[in-house]
């Protein structure tokens, strides 16, 4: 999302922005109006945020599960009605532009303005981003850890840049336990980690530079091996795979790969059996 920012937004001017939901915007100095005239001079990502150089001024943003961001070459002018539809926040830029999105009753999307990407406090609190660590850094990370790996590579104050989603492809192609200690791995699985992030998470970056904008989603889905493939057969030995449910989400891994054949607990389904 950040190199199709970079491919259409740089460059451009912000003629205009709509805010449809005021829930979305965290901050209110300085306004967004200050956004208006000035030229998007860069966009990067910071964990999962995105960030709009905006002449110094930054545009960020956090999707959050249910955002999304909606680019089009041809945006319409009218701004959009206010408590009606998806969209939150609309950036003009001169006849192209995009809108932030939010699908559902939770509303997490974030977007905040602020003359410094750091002034915001989840990124101000991330880690190290998980494309650019190296087996020694993961290893530091690591020691002495006592949560799930499952639980760490989602910490963005551990580790910056994993979701739900990727974390459950990670632990696949590692072959480990969603529910193994974090800082009891020893120094086999943390390299297998390692080289699963990288091998995972450069794929899908790779086949995602490929798609436009409104594509992306999509293909995130093509390429996923266990997340969100509950009963299918895993790919790498057929076993079915199985899920775990939380309160607001789920994760899914293969038992045969993962947990030597022995399905985990999975407290909603006990619940049911009693």
């Amino acid at each position: 999302m950040a190199q199709h920012l970079r491919d259409n937004a740089v460059g451009r001017t912000v003629e205009r922005v709509d805010v449809a939901s005021m829930s979305v915007l965290k901050t209110a100095s300085p306004p967004w109006t200050e956004l208006h005239g000035r030229a998007v001079t860069d966009a990067v990502r910071h964990g999962k945020y995105l960030d709009l150089d905006c002449g110094g001024l930054h545009l960020v943003c956090h999707l959050a599960r249910a955002g999304w961001l909606r680019w089009s070459d041809n945006l319409s002018p009218a701004p959009p009605k206010p408590g009606r539809g998806p969209i939150a926040l609309r950036v003009h830029l001169g006849g192209p532009g995009f809108d932030l999105t939010e699908a559902g009753t939770q509303k997490k999307l974030a977007a905040w303005v602020v003359a410094s990407p750091a002034e915001v406090p989840g990124i101000a609190k991330l880690g190290p981003d998980a494309l650019g660590l190296d087996l020694a850094g993961l290893t530091e990370v690591l020691a002495g850890r006592t949560e799930r790996i499952k639980t760490l590579l989602t910490d963005q104050s551990a580790l910056a840049g994993i979701g739900n989603a990727y974390s459950d492809e990670i632990l696949h192609a590692a072959k480990l336990s969603p529910f193994a200690t974090a800082g009891k791995l020893d120094a086999a699985a943390v390299e297998r980690l390692h080289c699963s992030m990288q091998e995972i998470l450069r794929d899908a970056v790779a086949r995602s530079l490929k798609q436009d904008a409104a594509r992306l989603k999509a293909e995130k889905r093509s390429g996923m091996r266990v997340h969100a493939r509950t009963g299918l057969p895993c790919p790498v030995c057929g076993d079915a795979v199985r899920e775990v449910s939380f309160a607001d989400r789920s994760m899914q891994y293969c038992p045969t790969c993962q947990t030597g054949g022995k399905p985990l607990a999975d407290r909603r389904l006990s619940r049911l059996l009693k």
